[in-house]
């Protein structure tokens, strides 16, 4: 980055515009910017900054206000930069917010902060940007550093790396945390810790379930659980604690096997007891079941004997139902027959009624008892007529239509002629209702043209209350914002000169307080004597720090209720002027009567408005009835000419077809009553002739039927087909007496196999069992069993409930092991990272160690610098030891100390004279912009400022910092010194002089 031109107006010091031509003095290499205390060196690189970043560099930027107090009320704050970064020639106008008065009546209004940022390219400016938050995002991606990390490093402050060389170490850490990215590695430290606590609540979780298993298991065996509690979030252990945090857990498998062994002992000897016990039951059992079985041997003996008997009683009946059966499977073969002669016999009866009876119908048309052949002949003749008969349907369906015709058409006639006189009469009085119509329209429209000035003049009216409503409120805020505006005033000059009174009293006391921190032997910070003879002392008593800060920020905030109270009085006061324009003087109450008399003018208006659109509807409805009317008429007169035409033609044509009708007629009315008297006769004949033609038939099966049942039932034994009847028996009677017949042969079958068994003849031979004394000895034996069986049952089950959690325990131990090797992996870097390991040698954090690499980069560039300026007696050292002050566990290695070639004893920072601070801090304040630099991979900072006091430095040593600035011009960079010393206006020509007066402050370019 190199800077071209800086142009400020109305900006701190800077009453008016000035404009610095850095190239002029860049050309030189090294230039001084030197001017009075208090002139504005120092704002000039605060307008550098402010233009790249919008903010000015360190506790300045709290202040608000950047508009010069100098400036004429209407001038605003501005800041034009041109600056090359990375090749790209850029200009950053910006201005901060500030309060500009108003432009119409009294008081400010606040002018918000505005950025134009542009390019040049092709021989002219072109705009990137008018947006503050991408203008800024723009400039920091180019430069590659943030706004603080520019400020440590292009406009090195003055003083603030004489305080980082004696700071303590949170105030080191603090500086280097904000110009280097540490965030990444607190957060891994912070993660590795919440891991280490995941992980180990993830295996004390697991723990825990093994030892709840573990519980079961105990309470399944009766024996006593491995341990007192369960295993809890283990703390992160000391070094010297080298126990494993879950051991116990680890011990539970093993301690699940002893209690399965035992238990596997109880289960065999319970094992073996019931089996002893079991064959005693047995062979109880199998002398009760042999008892039994003799028994009942003996019992189906004697049931066989008594079966035997009554079956002998019952071989009649068996013989009867056998003759029975015999004569029903005979007439069986001969019933199909018979009832084939009956049904025969049915037939030709009804062939022989429907024949009589289709002749007696046919007998008016024919002579009685005619043949097949005249009555099919006499069919086929009406047959014949109702065929030609068909033909004339079409003539009386054409008839019928003509008649409807007519009719319509009558209707028609009857309709059409008022509707025609009715029309002719409204259309002689259509006209004139139209007329008078579109007259009283025309006087509507003009009565309501003027709606809109009535709109305008109610507008007016309320906006006129509305505005005297709203100004006797603001009046009467007014008056309470002003009370509370002089009430704040009052505060703020209160709280401004507590603090003034403080502050000068602090400092008069300053001399007891440092005397108070003296102590014999340790050098005195003001003039390094290790003696003090006589320490200043105070008799009053003397403000603190923390005094005084609370009462700044009392101060603070009173003042910044005092600008706003002053802003709400000043709003209301502009608001209550605005509304005074829009209202004046007129009280509210008036300017209400004036609003209900506009609204009552325009609801007159409004009413004739209303009343003009309902007649223009009214005047477009006669208009059209007018028009439908004409169009009626029309039509009516044609449809009469049309329908008297077509009723001569169909009365025409009625006639001639009236006429062929009534000749094929004959005498029959209709031509459908002709052909349906003609169908139903030929129907009756055809029925006649089926009939006879079925009573033939019939007659003839009959007679062959009756011929073949007689020659069945004889060959069968039967004399007659009704012996045949008497003898034929149903299905289910038949095999009723077949189930009963089989069964009795099932039965003496069975009773004779009974009574030839050997062991229900041996059984019967023999004495009977005693069986209630061998059931007596069954139930002691089972009673002994279920004792025995109960008992191994038991140390079965617990056996197999023991197997069953052994499993789960094991599962549960294996799943716990990689949680619990996770969570010593996890606890160790834990450890590493926070410095609370034993392993981390220098108990660092991550975050500790790597700042203190960059601590230990800067020392060694700082080390080039520090060795030129000071003929190589002074370098600095980086040690791994706490800083003085650091208590934070795992902190350490941000620790500085100067070592002295000439005694060769390292010295703390404290003990350096002005001078030699001064070079000391400017050597690392140069180191440590060579490190930022090269760490955020920015662009290469062409013009360089150093903000610091050379008036502590002697000739010889100046001449030494001289040539190490010089040396920073390597490469074309150009390096601004700011100071007032006046040896430095000799030794460096080109200048920027800035200088005060009671305007504001000025500056020129002098080169």
């Amino acid at each position: 980055m190199r800077l071209h031109r800086l142009e400020v107006s109305a900006f701190g010091p800077f009453s008016g515009t000035e404009e610095i031509d850095f190239d002029a003095l860049s050309d030189a290499g090294l230039f001084l910017i030197q001017g009075r205390t208090g002139a504005g060196k120092t704002s000039i690189l605060d307008a550098v900054c402010f233009a790249l970043y919008g903010q000015v560099p360190g506790v300045r930027n709290a202040v608000k206000g950047l508009r010069s107090d100098h400036a004429a009320p209407g001038d605003g704050p501005r800041v034009v930069l041109e600056t090359t970064i990375r090749g790209r020639r850029l200009r950053i106008s910006r201005s901060p917010a500030w309060e500009r008065p108003k432009l119409r009546g009294s008081g400010t209004t606040t002018e918000h902060a505005k950025v134009v940022l542009e390019e040049f390219e092709h021989g002219a400016w072109v705009g990137l940007t008018t947006r503050l938050d991408e203008a800024g995002d723009l400039v920091s991606r180019m430069l590659g550093m943030t706004a603080v990390q520019f400020c440590q490093v292009a406009l090195l402050p003055q003083g603030e790396f004489a305080g980082f060389l004696r700071a303590g170490a949170d105030e080191r850490r603090k500086v280097l945390e904000r110009l280097f990215a540490a965030e990444v590695f607190t957060q891994v430290e912070k993660w590795l810790a919440d891991r280490r606590a995941a992980t180990g609540r993830e295996a004390a979780e697991l723990g825990a379930a093994a030892s709840s298993i573990a519980d079961r298991i105990a309470e399944t065996t009766g024996a006593e659980p491995p341990h007192a509690e369960r295993p809890a979030v283990p703390a992160p252990r000391r070094p010297e604690q080298g126990a494993e945090p879950f051991a116990g857990v680890e011990a539970l498998p093993a301690w699940a096997a002893e209690l399965a062994g035992g238990h596997e002992d109880v289960r065999a000897s319970a094992e073996e007891l019931r089996r002893e016990v079991a064959a005693t039951l047995l062979a109880a059992r199998t002398a009760l079941d042999d008892a039994k079985a003799l028994a009942e041997r003996r019992r189906r003996h004697a049931e066989a004997v008594a079966r035997r008997d009554a079956l002998r009683e019952r071989a009649a009946d068996k013989s009867r139902m056998a003759s029975r059966l015999d004569a029903a499977a005979r007439a069986d073969r001969v019933v199909p027959l018979v009832k084939a002669v009956e049904i025969r016999h049915h037939e030709a009866a009804r062939a022989r009624r429907w024949a009589d009876e289709t002749r007696a119908k046919a007998g008016a048309l024919l002579p009685p008892n005619a043949s097949e052949d005249v009555l099919a002949k006499a069919e086929r003749a009406r047959r014949d007529e109702i065929a030609a008969l068909e033909g004339r349907r079409a003539t009386a369906a054409r008839l019928r239509r003509i008649d409807a015709e007519r009719t319509a058409l009558a209707r028609d006639l009857a309709r059409l002629e008022p509707e025609e006189a009715r029309t002719a009469a409204t259309l002689a009085e259509l006209p004139g209702v139209v007329q008078a119509r579109r007259a009283e329209l025309d006087e509507a429209r003009a009565a309501a043209a003027g709606r809109s000035g009535a709109e305008a003049a109610v507008a007016e009216a309320r906006r006129r209350l509305d505005a005297a409503q709203r100004r006797d409120q603001v009046e009467h805020r007014l008056t309470e914002a002003e009370e509370a505006h002089r009430d704040a005033v009052d505060a703020a000059q209160d709280a401004r000169q507590l603090v003034l009174d403080l502050r000068q009293a602090r400092l008069d006391g300053m001399a007891a307080v440092l005397a108070g921190d003296l102590a014999d032997g340790e050098p005195c910070r003001v003039c390094g004597s290790t003696e003090h003879p006589a320490p200043a002392t105070s008799l009053a008593l003397i403000p603190t720090e923390e005094q005084i800060d609370q009462a700044q920020g009392e101060s603070d905030r009173v003042q910044a209720l005092r600008e706003q109270t002053g802003k709400d009085a000043e709003a209301l006061r502009t608001e209550r002027d605005h509304l005074l324009d829009i209202a004046g003087e007129t009280v509210a109450e008036i300017l209400a009567e004036e609003v209900e008399g506009a609204e009552q003018a325009l609801g007159a208006v409004v009413a004739r408005a209303a009343e003009a659109e309902r007649l223009e509807i009214v005047l477009h409805q006669h208009e059209q009835e007018l028009d439908q009317v004409r169009d009626r008429r029309s039509e009516i007169v044609l449809a009469l000419t049309e329908n008297r035409t077509q009723e001569k033609e169909l009365a025409a044509e009625q006639a001639r077809l009236s006429g062929e009708l009534d000749e094929a007629l004959g005498g029959d009315a209709t031509l459908e009553a002709r052909i349906a008297r003609l169908g139903g006769e030929a129907d009756a004949l055809a029925g006649a002739v089926e009939a006879l033609r079925e009573s033939v038939r019939a007659a003839g099966e009959l007679a062959a039927a009756r011929a073949s049942a007689k020659a069945a039932a004889g060959a069968e034994g039967f004399r007659t087909p009704d012996e045949v009847v008497e003898a034929a028996m149903t299905d289910e009677d038949q095999g009723v007496l077949r189930d009963r017949i089989r069964g009795l042969d099932d039965e003496e079958a069975a009773v004779r196999d009974l009574l030839a068994d050997p062991a229900l003849a041996a059984a019967a031979a023999g004495p009977a069992p005693d069986l209630p004394a061998l059931e007596a000895a069954l139930h002691a034996a089972d009673a002994a069993h279920a004792g025995a069986a109960s008992a191994a049952d038991r140390a079965g089950y617990r056996c197999d409930r023991l197997a069953e959690l052994r499993e789960r325990l094991d599962a549960a131990v294996r799943a716990w092991r990689p949680a619990a090797g996770r969570y010593e992996v996890a606890e160790r870097l834990a450890g590493l990272t926070s410095g609370k390991h034993h392993a981390n040698r220098h108990a660092m954090s991550l975050p500790a160690y790597v700042l203190a690499a960059r601590l230990e980069q800067v020392v060694a560039a700082a080390n080039e610098r520090l060795s030129r300026m000071s003929g190589g007696r002074y370098a600095l050292v980086h040690t791994m030891e706490k800083a003085a002050g650091d208590r934070a566990k795992g902190a350490g290695g941000l620790g500085l100390r100067v070592t002295d070639a000439w005694t060769g004893l390292d010295r703390d920072p404290v003990t350096l004279s002005g001078g030699e601070s001064f070079i000391t801090s400017l050597s690392l304040a140069l180191g440590l912009a060579d490190v930022v630099t090269a760490e955020a991979g920015g662009a290469e900072i062409g013009t360089l400022f150093v903000d610091e006091g050379f008036g502590t430095l002697d000739e010889e040593t100046l001449d030494e910092v001289m040539d190490v600035l010089d040396g920073l011009r390597d490469g074309g960079r150009a390096v601004g010194v700011v100071s007032h010393v006046a040896e430095l206006r000799a030794r460096i020509p080109a200048q920027l002089r800035v200088t005060k007066n009671r305007a504001g402050s000025t500056a020129e370019v002098v080169v």
